[in-house]
C-alpha cells in the first residue's frame, strides 16, 4: 500500500494530480475507515498503462447489532473489522453499519448490499460472524453470492457446537416474538399471560446455554 505522496513520487506526478484523478474517477483512491487515501500495486500498474481499468467491484464490510443499546459493541465490531481487513490487505470501499435484528430480512442497508451483490457490483463482503449477516439462511445467501462471483469473508470462523447453535437460534426467535408482543395492543391481562408463556422457555434456554444439553 502507498500513501498519496509515495504513489505520486513513483509516477512522477503531484499529489494534486492524483486528487483530480480520484475526483474524476480516472484512478479512484482506496480509503481507510478513517477516510485516509491510499493506493495499491494494481493502481500503480493501471497508472502506468500496464493493466486495463476493469469495472470496479466493491469490497464491503458489513457490521450489525440488534438494538440501539448495543452501539458500543457496534463500534468495537467496526474497529475489529478494520484491523482484520488491514491484516488481510483488503482495500475496503464501503463500511456499512446497521442496527436491526438478524431475523429481519427487510433491513434497508442489508437489502441494498444484497441487490448490489446480485447486480455484480460487489466482489467481497466481510462480516465478523455469520449471524451478523443473518441469523438463518446464511448458507443460502453464500450460494447466491458465489453464483455472481462475490465472496463472503467471515472473520471469526470458530463454529459453535450444535447444541449452542440451537440454543442461540431459539433464543433469537423467542426474543423476536417477545419484542413484537409489547408492540401489540393487547390487554394487560393477555400480555401478562403471554409474557409468562415466553419467559418460561427463555429461562430454560438460558440455563441450557450455560451447560451441555442433556439428550
Amino acid at each position: 500500500m502507498f500513501k498519496p505522496h509515495e504513489f505520486a513520487k513513483k509516477l512522477g506526478l503531484s499529489v494534486k494530480t492524483l486528487q483530480r484523478w480520484d475526483a474524476a474517477g480516472k484512478l479512484p483512491a482506496k480509503r481507510t475507515l478513517s477516510g485516509h487515501r491510499f493506493y495499491t500495486e494494481d493502481d500503480l500498474l493501471i497508472a502506468k498503462g500496464l493493466k486495463p481499468i476493469e469495472a470496479k467491484r466493491k469490497i464491503i464490510v458489513y457490521c450489525r447489532v440488534s438494538s440501539s443499546g448495543q452501539k458500543p459493541e457496534l463500534k468495537n465490531q467496526v474497529l475489529a473489522m478494520e484491523a482484520f481487513c488491514l491484516g488481510r490487505g483488503l482495500a475496503v470501499d464501503d463500511w456499512v453499519s446497521e442496527i436491526g435484528g438478524g431475523l429481519n430480512f427487510k433491513r434497508k442497508k442489508f437489502l441494498t448490499i444484497m441487490l448490489s451483490m446480485l447486480k455484480g457490483e460487489i466482489s467481497t463482503i466481510v462480516v465478523a460472524h455469520k449471524d451478523r449477516m443473518c441469523r438463518f439462511a446464511f448458507e443460502f445467501i453464500q450460494e447466491l453470492a458465489t453464483s455472481v462471483g462475490c465472496e463472503i469473508v467471515v472473520a471469526n470462523q470458530e463454529s459453535l457446537s450444535p447444541q449452542q447453535e440451537l440454543v442461540e437460534d431459539l433464543m433469537a426467535i423467542i426474543h423476536c416474538f417477545s419484542s413484537r408482543l409489547y408492540g401489540q395492543n393487547y390487554s394487560k391481562e393477555i400480555q401478562e399471560h403471554l409474557k409468562n408463556a415466553i419467559d418460561q422457555p427463555v429461562q430454560c434456554l438460558s440455563e441450557l446455554s450455560n451447560k451441555e444439553i442433556q439428550c
